[in-house]
C-alpha cells in the first residue's frame, strides 16, 4: 500500500511525544527533576531515556566524560599564603611537538646573569589554530599542561590566551580528570619516596 512508510514515520514520532509526557509525568510523581539537573541530563543521555533526549543548550550542557578534550590549559600548584607555583619551566618541548604550530613560549631570564630561569615569562596558545590533539599534555614531562573540558570559547575577536587566562590550579584539573588525577599523584609520590630511599642508601 502506498504510504506505508509515511505511517509507520508518523507512528514513530507520536510514540515519542507521548513517552515524553509519560516519562515526564513519572518524574514529577516521584518528585524528581527531569530538566535542568545533572541527573535528568544524565538519564536523557542514557540508553533508558524514552521520549524527548535533546538538551536546551546552553541551560543544559552534556556531562563531559572525563577523557573529554578540548583546549589546553597550564596548571599551577598552589602554594604557601596564596602563590601561583607554576609547573611550567618554558622547556619548550610543548611548542615543538604541536603539530599547527600555534604554541609560543616567552622565557623567563636572570636580570643580572642573563641565564635563563625555569619559569616561562608569558605564554601563548592560539586557540584559533589549535587542533584539540593533546600532544602537548602528552609529552610535557612536568605534568604542566592539561587538556580542558571548557569548548564553550566562541568570541568576536581572535582566541589567543596569554599564561594569565591559560592558569588554573591543580584542584580545577583533579575537579574535572579526578581519576587520571589520583594516579599521577600515586606515581609522583612512588617516584619522591624512591628518590628518597636512594638518597638515603647512599647517604
Amino acid at each position: 500500500m502506498y504510504g506505508k512508510g509515511i505511517l509507520k514515520g508518523l507512528g514513530v514520532t507520536l510514540k515519542r511525544f507521548a513517552d515524553t509526557y509519560l516519562d515526564d509525568i513519572s518524574w514529577w510523581l516521584q518528585g524528581r527533576k527531569r530538566y535542568y539537573t545533572q541527573e535528568g541530563i544524565a538519564h536523557r543521555s542514557s540508553k533508558n531515556t524514552r521520549g524527548i533526549f535533546t538538551v536546551q543548550y546552553p541551560e543544559e550542557q552534556l556531562i563531559q566524560p572525563e577523557e573529554f578534550r578540548y583546549v589546553p590549559f597550564l596548571v599551577y600548584n598552589e602554594g604557601a599564603e596564596g602563590k601561583k607555583e607554576v609547573r611550567c619551566t618554558s622547556c619548550g618541548i610543548c611548542a615543538k611537538v604541536c603539530p599547527p604550530q600555534c604554541i609560543w613560549i616567552v622565557r623567563t631570564n636572570d636580570p643580572n646573569t642573563g641565564k635563563p630561569v625555569p619559569e616561562p615569562k608569558n605564554f601563548y596558545i592560539d586557540m584559533d589554530i589549535c587542533m584539540n590533539c593533546g600532544f602537548c599534555a602528552e609529552y610535557c614531562p612536568f605534568d604542566a599542561i592539561k587538556m580542558d573540558h571548557d569548548f564553550a570559547i566562541a568570541s568576536y575577536g581572535r582566541n589567543v590566551y596569554n599564561l594569565e587566562k591559560l592558569l588554573k590550579p591543580a584542584s580545577y584539573y583533579a575537579e574535572i580528570r579526578p581519576l587520571n588525577y589520583v594516579k599521577e599523584e600515586d606515581a609522583r609520590k612512588a617516584k619522591e619516596a624512591a628518590k628518597a630511599a636512594k638518597a638515603e642508601a647512599a647517604a
